[in-house]
């Protein structure tokens, strides 16, 4: 499944929907839903010879309208109550996944107790390489995979939203996104929705299995003002704020588990790496310090405002909310993108 949020985008758009429909593993559809932009709607349709109906091999093409409030839960949860496949997989609207893929994720269904499976997002700079400033450490910062993630095929907390899969079922039992947790249409960058969920899940399903196979790879592009300090500033705050709604949803110790080893472990094996580059003279090593610095410290000032922000009010009232999604029922063991 695809997610499009803007003209903008169109030619990434139709890149990542030519890579699902080349994949090795064919997906048994691909839905493209869009969230509230009538003229991209139409022109999607336009260009794929279709009102929002099925198209031609190789791989069935549906396109459809969020039914849902603005944002990119709600877009997702139109999409999973459309699906068809006992597999939705989640591909952002500006990367392209690798041929083999879906491949990857069907491997890991093999185990009935799997659950969720994600993979490895590699970051596509628009300057073409990246920043020496910026730290490998803040990568989810772009929506890719960080250092301090563990290779391989692995299980996780939770997978990452951009590069994700989920059994279909999982969302008839602990419902769908939760809205009002991740991006929506104000300019806050915020996050953390496919955090909220996975949690969700193994509150709920103490057995299931999520899984990070890194050989499941797409390439995410990052166009030019996201490499930029102020950008990677204002998202390590709004990554804290959304962390305070998700440890209102789902309790402090899961909502935050993996970010205290991350910030206790990792972080300052980056900071002296970087410090250990400066004095060798390799340039970049002072800046990306500073940014692992300046980074923790944004996000948790966002944590601690969004705690003071949310601490006496009801998840109805800040517009949190875990839709129920009734998916209909499997199909031939099949993947939908």
């Amino acid at each position: 499944m695809i997610c499009a949020h803007t003209e903008e985008r169109w030619a990434d758009v139709l890149a990542a929907v030519a890579s699902v429909r080349e994949q090795s593993y064919p997906a048994a559809e691909l839905l493209v839903v869009v969230d509230h932009h009538d003229a991209l709607l139409a022109r999607l349709r336009e260009h794929f010879g279709g009102a929002g109906t099925r198209t031609a091999s190789p791989t069935p093409l549906r396109i459809m309208a969020n039914s849902g409030p603005r944002g990119l839960s709600a877009g997702r949860n139109t999409g999973i109550a459309a699906a068809t496949g006992d597999v939705v997989a989640f591909l952002d609207d500006d990367a392209v996944a690798e041929r083999d893929w879906l491949r990857h994720f069907a491997t890991a269904y093999a185990d009935p107790a799997v659950l969720a499976v994600g993979g490895r997002t590699e970051p596509a700079w628009e300057s073409g390489r990246r920043p020496r400033w910026f730290p490998a450490e803040f990568d989810w910062v772009v929506g890719c995979t960080y250092r301090g993630l563990p290779a391989g095929k692995v299980r996780v907390r939770n997978v990452l939203g951009g590069n994700a899969s989920f059994r279909t079922r999982v969302f008839g039992l602990v419902g769908g996104f939760t809205t009002g947790i991740g991006r929506d249409a104000g300019r806050r960058p915020l996050g953390g929705e496919e955090t909220e969920l996975c949690i969700r899940i193994t509150q709920a399903l103490p057995d299931a299995v999520l899984l990070i196979d890194d050989r499941a790879v797409i390439h995410h592009r990052v166009p030019a003002e996201r490499e930029r300090f102020g950008y990677f500033r204002s998202r390590a705050y709004a990554e804290g704020l959304s962390k305070a709604l998700v440890a209102r949803s789902v309790g402090a110790r899961d909502g935050l588990a993996a970010e205290r080893r991350h910030t206790a472990r990792v972080l300052p094996a980056g900071v002296l790496r970087g410090l250990r580059d400066a004095l060798l003279g390799r340039p970049g090593g002072l800046g990306r310090a500073g940014a692992i610095v300046a980074g923790a410290t944004a996000a948790a000032g966002g944590y601690a405002v969004g705690r003071l922000r949310y601490r006496s009010t009801t998840g109805a009232r800040t517009g949190v909310g875990v839709p129920p999604v009734g998916p209909p029922a499997p199909a031939h063991g099949e993947a939908a993108a």
